[in-house]
């Protein structure tokens, strides 16, 4: 067994003199036959431990990232000598690579248009043209419900395997072909007047790239990424994706049927929270402190009103926009309220009972702040009222908003 781990550690140290070497600009073809014989026992474990080691030792997602073509075309010749992941009908993996050639024809069938189109001069493309590169533009940013399952629903069990540069190496990846398909989406929304000159250089700097960056990308999955996942998820974990599939948005093919995971069992630290003092919910759980904390976290205030007109339920936050005690709790609604607006109270809930009406709102101006307030009708699956939901928010620092602040900005302070 010792000699075994000194192999991989051997293996791991090589392959990351290797990764040096192609960063500092050796040639891939120079280094592959130096390291032939390491690369020969090459597979996505090994690729996986290796990004690993690299972040560990300090070399920049960023930096990894944007040398991960170099390092496909180092190991493509090993990764391809392994035969594929494969997986039954119905599980993730094979839903995952039949999209995956689905992806490789529309970047065929984009590559054909694209051939087609004017080269030059002032011609522009055919009315058909232009529809054609909207639709299969418009069926390539499918992508980005593939690129979600992948990392919303794959990645977390990944990173509990203790598998963490892959993932990010990976998602930068893939925000950056989300990058590409805006510019793509751009040029194939002005297609029909866009001249040949200009389209040639379309072609050239914006549509090329997207898809051998989309090409790409599916070469990683295959070789690397599936191999590494089908080898450290469970089947259960894997009963877990399949189950949350649809939760993302449309998919590129349809799921098969035929692998039907195992029944799915707590998780060890759940399990412990929801033997003691929790509320379980379809999409997780709290436990009552941690539940009553986030209700009142909320940036606006919370009241329920049950479906016999009582008040619930309200969130006590730090700055409420009106006043609220807990003698509220068990009185009527409509006793909450001044004469004046009764008439008004009572016919909200009534049409949110009958179920000719799910949403009121109003706003208006206290001193400085301008607050918004909003009365939801809740129903269950089947439709039947369970009772009313007001949440009432000061907006006033909302409405000067302008531009766009990205969660980067937080990282320079700005």
């Amino acid at each position: 067994m010792s000699e075994l781990i000194d192999n991989r550690r051997h293996r791991l140290e090589a392959l990351k003199q290797m990764i040096h070497e192609l960063h500092d600009g050796a040639s891939p073809d120079a280094l592959k036959t130096r390291f032939r014989a390491v690369l020969d026992h090459v597979g996505a474990t090994e690729i996986s431990a290796l990004e690993s080691e690299l972040m560990a030792e300090g070399m920049p997602g960023d930096e990894i990232k944007r040398m991960c073509e170099l390092h496909v075309a180092v190991f493509r010749d090993t990764l391809e000598q392994r035969p594929p992941a494969d997986a039954q009908p119905g599980h993730p993996v094979h839903t995952f690579r039949a999209e995956n050639r689905e992806i490789l024809d529309l970047v065929a069938a984009y590559r054909t248009l694209l051939a087609g189109l004017p080269a030059a001069g002032a011609d522009t493309p055919t009315a058909e043209q232009a529809a054609a590169w909207q639709a299969l533009q418009a069926r390539l940013e499918l992508l980005d419900g593939h690129y979600k399952r992948k990392e919303f629903l794959v990645f977390p069990f990944l990173e509990k395997a203790g598998i963490t540069a892959p993932p990010k190496v990976m998602w930068g990846v893939d925000d950056g072909v989300r990058e590409m398909l805006k510019a793509a989406r751009e040029a194939a929304a002005a297609a029909a007047g866009t001249p040949g000159e200009d389209l040639a250089l379309i072609r050239q700097v914006v549509m090329e790239p997207m898809l051998e960056a989309v090409a790409g990308m599916v070469e990683k999955e295959d070789r690397v990424l599936w191999p590494m996942a089908l080898e450290h998820l469970s089947d259960t974990e894997w009963g877990q994706v399949q189950q949350q599939w649809g939760d993302l948005g449309p998919g590129i093919v349809e799921p098969g049927e035929g692998w039907k995971p195992p029944a799915a069992a707590e998780p060890e630290h759940v399990a412990e929270v929801l033997a003691g003092d929790a509320v379980r919910l379809p999409s997780g759980h709290f436990t009552v402190p941690q539940l009553v904390a986030v209700l009142n976290t909320l940036p606006l205030d919370v009241t329920f009103v049950d479906a016999d007109d009582r008040v619930a339920y309200f969130s006590e936050g730090s700055d409420r926009v009106f006043a609220r005690n807990r003698a509220i709790i068990g009185r009527r609604v409509q006793d909450c309220h001044p004469p004046s607006s009764l008439h008004i109270v009572e016919r909200i809930v009534r049409e949110m009972r009958a179920g000719t009406r799910d949403l009121a709102e109003f706003w208006i101006s206290l001193g400085p702040r301008f607050v918004h307030i909003r009365y939801f009708a809740v129903r269950d699956e089947s439709g039947a009222y369970l009772g009313c939901l007001e949440m009432t928010q000061d907006v006033t620092a909302i409405r000067r908003l302008e531009g766009q602040r990205r969660l980067l900005a937080e990282e320079s302070g700005a």
